[in-house]
């Protein structure tokens, strides 16, 4: 059966889609965060509910792209740091998802990532800029990613809103660009991938889920490429101002839609 008659999308709706899957493999190897433009589309054209079923498969695409583009500039003590909070935010998430609606669920999240970006923005005017990321180290800099790992697992959770969240915790923690993709990249492959079996029991992922992601999955391989392409052309402070910029919109669209 025709993917498209199957879920009562047209052309033109398709086609926004294949654009928005094309925006994840950007976002994954240039500007995380990003791809909160994706959610909205995905949002706009699907059923709400549904659409962080489709989108969770694509993602996980983007992610493997993004580990083959960067698997070298990793930072695992942060990634251990934070795996234990954020796999108490992913079944946090479960269990708003159950009870939750979908205006429940976009109003928290878009709240979060607007609060999350201002802060991120008076704390960086106000700290001094550390070359390495070691953060982690400290004892508030262990609170601190263990507060942004529980709510970057709850908004991955909901609504795969964590690229956000975990995007301004690596730039308060100091990272620079290549440390920051690499490390976004084996974070979100190995949250992505653990989400699968939450996402199944909830319903959001099925066969016909699946088909649609088949046909959009190729539109993310020369997204990531152009994104390859452009992050070696963006300098540390514009690459900064980019991720704050693409949370900052993501939290608008979810709080507006």
């Amino acid at each position: 059966m025709n993917t498209m008659t199957l879920w009562h999308i047209t052309p033109w709706e398709f086609a926004a889609l294949a654009a928005a899957a094309l925006l994840v493999g950007f976002s994954k190897t240039a500007v995380s965060g990003a791809n909160t433009v994706s959610l909205a589309i995905f949002a706009a054209v699907l059923p709400a509910r549904a659409s962080t079923g489709v989108l969770l498969p694509i993602l996980i695409v983007g992610d493997v792209l993004a580990v083959l583009t960067y698997r070298r500039h990793a930072h695992w003590p942060t990634l251990w740091r934070l795996f234990p909070a954020v796999a108490a935010g992913v079944v946090f998430g479960t269990l708003f998802l159950v009870w939750a609606d979908d205006g429940m669920v976009r109003t928290s999240i878009g709240a979060i990532l607007l609060l999350m970006a201002a802060v991120t923005v008076w704390r960086r005017r106000t700290a001094d800029k550390t070359g390495e990321p070691d953060a982690v180290a400290t004892r508030t800099g262990r609170i601190k990613a263990r507060s942004y790992g529980v709510l970057g697992g709850f908004t991955t959770m909901v609504a795969n809103a964590g690229g956000p969240v975990m995007s301004l915790y690596l730039l308060s923690a100091g990272f620079r660009k290549l440390g920051f993709l690499g490390t976004s990249a084996f974070f979100f492959l190995i949250v992505n991938v653990s989400k699968m079996p939450f996402s199944v029991g909830l319903g959001l992922i099925d066969g016909h889920s699946l088909l649609l992601d088949a046909a959009l999955a190729v539109f993310v391989v020369p997204g990531a490429f152009v994104g390859k392409w452009a992050v070696n052309r963006i300098n540390q402070r514009l690459f900064e101002q980019l991720v704050i910029a693409a949370t900052v919109v993501g939290g608008a669209q979810l709080l507006l839609r």
